[in-house]
């Protein structure tokens, strides 16, 4: 015989009683493992208690037995329905096949066990940051569309849709009615808001839920994997649980609170009538600013037209005119002293010059001798024949006895001859001699 599974073949099968054999001592290494669910069944046989375990959200149940030890400390404790916790060890009933759970300890869950793990689960997922402020999306100032996740035909859906139309009619939902109690409901919930948090045309996610018991409002909508879903999702999402007293995880991870379903129509939405009344409130108050504004620039303008420039605009050019005459005349009157005054300076230059002129000497009654440097050929009169060689006589020794003279006065010449020559007086007022 094989000696184990895989060299088993057609030829070389194991018998079915050592199949199960086998399969029982490998199940019973199990270890006893502590695992959750609900009650389904409870029965009391010869003192060993019969059970029937089923998970609390899937499709899956298991056959348990307590025996005797055990089941008597069971009686009264757990109630068929009721969830319980149980430490457990897989066994194999060899002749049937038949897989059940030998019960080595179960317990009741209270709402203070469930409130302990809420609370614990809150430590740790805000350990992890998911309930940081920074990480909370703003919601949009008026959503297109509204994804509401709510109970099937709840009044929470009622309120929301009714107050919401209230304050904007316009407001577009996108409704998804899933299961808001019970151990599907953080599944439906969770789907639910994926759906819609891929549709493109939601703004804004809603999940509502009216009041009741603490374990049908906070234990739901405290699921790790709800609040981890929350915390993915990329459209802002609404937390309106109706429940004051205990807070659910889900009011940590949404990006805004709401206490009541009612409430988070003031949230998604603006109140139109107060809008309605706030804009023709600015546009009054525009009105009135621009009305006081047109006034203001009239006022300006008319005191700007009532100034004499533009009153009497011809009154810039008669200043301007006068203003003109004046300079004209100032300058005809600069211009004429100027010319006087070199009027003035040419005549005494002239005064000048002519005082310093021979012409002005001779006009004083002086005399210019010359005398002939030549004794050349004479004329008919006796004098010099050559016109050149005439200088002036400055001393007597340059003029000698009967040399011809040329006396020039103020008016014409006169010839002579020098009859005399008189020498000029010394120092002592004597004369050197004379011829």
């Amino acid at each position: 015989m094989p000696a184990n599974s895989r060299e088993t073949s057609p030829e070389t099968p194991w018998p079915l009683s050592h199949f199960s054999g086998k399969l029982k001592a490998h199940i019973e290494k199990v270890t006893p493992t502590w695992v959750e669910g609900q009650l389904v069944e409870f029965t009391l046989r010869n003192g060993n208690a019969w059970m029937t375990l089923r998970d609390l959200e899937q499709e899956v149940s298991f056959s348990a037995v307590a025996w005797r030890n055990v089941a008597s400390g069971l009686d009264g404790v757990v109630q068929p329905g009721s969830r319980v916790v149980a430490q457990v060890r897989p066994n194999l009933y060899e002749k049937t096949g038949r897989l059940s759970l030998v019960t080595q300890q179960m317990r009741p869950v209270g709402l203070g066990d469930l409130l302990a793990r809420v609370e614990q689960l809150k430590k740790q997922l805000a350990a992890e940051g998911l309930f940081a402020a920074d990480r909370k999306k703003p919601l949009p100032l008026l959503p297109a569309r509204i994804g509401l996740i709510t109970g099937r035909d709840s009044d929470a859906k009622k309120d929301i849709l009714r107050n919401t139309h209230a304050r904007w009619s316009a407001a577009q939902f996108e409704i998804r009615e899933v299961a808001t109690q019970g151990a599907a409901a953080p599944v439906e919930v969770a789907a639910a808001l994926a759906e819609l948090d891929a549709d493109q045309h939601v703004d804004v996610i809603v999940i509502a839920r009216g009041g009741g018991a603490l374990e049908e409002v906070v234990l739901p909508f405290s699921d790790e994997r709800l609040i981890r879903a929350v915390a993915a999702a990329r459209t802002p999402v609404v937390s309106a649980i109706g429940h004051e007293a205990d807070r659910p995880l889900l009011d940590e991870v949404a990006d805004v609170r709401a206490s009541t379903p009612t409430g988070s129509a003031k949230l998604l939405v603006v109140d139109e009538a107060l809008e309605r009344e706030n804009i023709s409130q600015a546009r009054a108050r525009m009105s009135t600013g621009v009305q006081r504004m047109v006034a203001r620039e009239a006022e300006w303008l008319s005191a700007v037209r009532s100034r004499p420039v533009l009153a009497q605009p011809e009154t810039m050019v008669t200043v301007r005119a006068e203003e003109l005459t004046g300079l004209r005349r100032r300058a005809l009157v600069s211009v004429e002293a100027s010319v006087a005054r070199a009027r003035d300076w040419v005549g005494q230059a002239r005064a000048r010059v002519t005082g310093l002129s021979p012409q002005s000497t001779l006009d004083r009654g002086y005399a210019v001798v010359q005398t002939h440097a030549d004794d050349g050929a004479l004329d008919a009169e006796g004098l010099p024949a050559a016109r050149g060689g005439w200088q002036i006589v400055r001393d007597t020794e340059t003029v000698a006895v009967g040399a011809p003279l040329r006396v020039m006065v103020a008016r014409g010449e006169l010839t002579a001859r020098a009859a005399r020559v008189i020498e000029a007086e010394d120092e002592n007022g004597s004369r050197e001699g004379s011829t």
